[in-house]
C-alpha cells in the first residue's frame, strides 16, 4: 500500500475528512463522485499525530480548519491542556502559511461540532486568501463524532472550549491547573490501552435505544456512514465550485473494535486506523 503523500502529490485543493475509514468511504463515495480511488497509508492514527508528521517544513497553504487541533492561537500540541495529550512540539503556523480558524468562527453550539456546510461558506468568504496562497486544505471535522443525526455531542466540544480558555488566559491557572496538567495526562494514558474506557467515550456520543438494538460496533458504524454522507452531500458543493486538481482523503480513520481499540488513540497503528481514501476527483456523480 502506498504511503499517503500529502504534500508530495499534485493537488490544487484537498478535502480532508476527519477520521474517514478507507472500507465505509469506498462503499459509498460514488454515489457523490467520480474518480480514481486508492487506498493509501496515513502517517498519524490521530490528527496531532498527522499534522506533525505531515507538515515539517514551511508550507504555502490556505488551510480552512474545522479541526480546533490546526489552529492560528500558536500554542504547541505539547502544551495543549485539552485532548491531544502528546509531546509533539509542533504549531500550525510554524508550518502552514495561513491558517483559518473555521472551527471558531463556525461552530454550531446545537450540533456541538462545525457542519459541513461552513466549509463551504468559508470558501466564499476568503476568496482572498485562497488566490494568494499556491494550494488550500478543507479539514471537514466529519466523519468524526459528534454525528450530526443526534445532534449535541460532548466530547469535541469540550475540547475546543478548553483550548479557548488555554489561548485566552496568562498561561498561569494556579495550583489547581498545575495538578490538572500533571494527572490529566497520565490518567488518559492509562484510559488510551482500556477498551472498556474507550468503549465508554463512543457511547456517549450514541443514542441509547440504538445502542441496545445493534451493538457498539453495528451502531458506530451505521452513525460513521451517516456523517460521511452527510458530508459528501455538501463536498458535492463545494467541488462543483472548485477550479483545479481536488483531492479527497482522510488524516485517520476511525476504529470500532477491532484489536479492542475504539475511536481513534495517537501512535496506534491498526489498519481501520492508518488505511485512508485518497480520491482523485473528476467530477462529481
Amino acid at each position: 500500500m502506498r504511503s499517503q503523500q500529502f504534500l508530495e502529490s499534485e493537488w490544487d485543493y484537498c478535502l480532508v475528512l476527519d477520521s474517514c475509514r478507507y472500507d465505509v468511504f469506498e462503499s459509498v463515495y460514488d454515489e457523490y463522485l467520480d474518480g480514481s480511488l486508492e487506498r493509501r497509508e496515513s502517517v498519524g492514527s490521530s490528527t496531532p499525530e498527522w499534522a506533525y508528521r505531515t507538515f515539517t517544513g514551511d508550507h504555502d497553504i490556505a488551510y480552512f480548519s474545522g479541526n480546533p487541533f490546526i489552529n492560528s492561537l500558536g500554542i504547541p500540541l505539547s502544551e495543549l491542556k485539552w485532548g491531544a495529550s502528546c509531546d509533539y512540539d509542533w504549531t500550525a503556523t510554524e508550518h502552514i502559511s495561513n491558517v483559518l480558524d473555521i472551527w471558531k468562527e463556525r461552530w454550531d453550539d446545537d450540533l456541538g461540532t462545525v457542519p459541513p456546510e461552513a466549509m463551504t461558506a468559508a470558501f466564499e468568504e476568503y476568496q482572498t486568501d485562497i488566490s494568494e496562497a499556491d494550494r488550500t486544505v478543507f479539514h471537514y471535522m466529519q466523519p468524526h463524532a459528534p454525528y450530526l443525526s443526534r445532534g449535541q455531542g460532548g466530547k469535541l466540544g469540550q475540547i475546543k472550549e478548553g483550548i479557548n480558555r488555554q489561548a485566552e488566559s496568562d498561561g498561569d491557572g494556579g495550583v489547581v491547573s498545575k495538578i490538572g496538567d500533571t494527572v490529566r495526562p497520565k490518567l488518559e494514558k492509562s484510559l488510551e490501552g482500556s477498551s472498556i474506557a474507550q468503549k465508554a467515550g463512543l457511547w456517549l456520543e450514541m443514542d441509547p435505544v440504538e445502542l441496545v438494538r445493534g451493538g457498539t460496533r453495528q451502531t458506530g458504524l451505521e452513525y460513521h456512514e451517516q456523517n460521511l454522507r452527510i458530508a459528501l452531500e455538501e463536498i458535492v458543493e463545494l467541488v462543483e465550485e472548485l477550479d483545479g486538481d481536488v483531492i479527497v482523503t482522510a488524516d485517520h480513520g476511525e476504529a470500532f473494535g477491532e484489536e479492542g481499540v475504539w475511536e481513534h488513540h495517537i501512535e496506534t497503528y491498526i489498519p481501520p486506523l492508518m488505511e485512508v481514501p485518497w480520491l482523485e476527483v473528476d467530477s462529481v456523480a
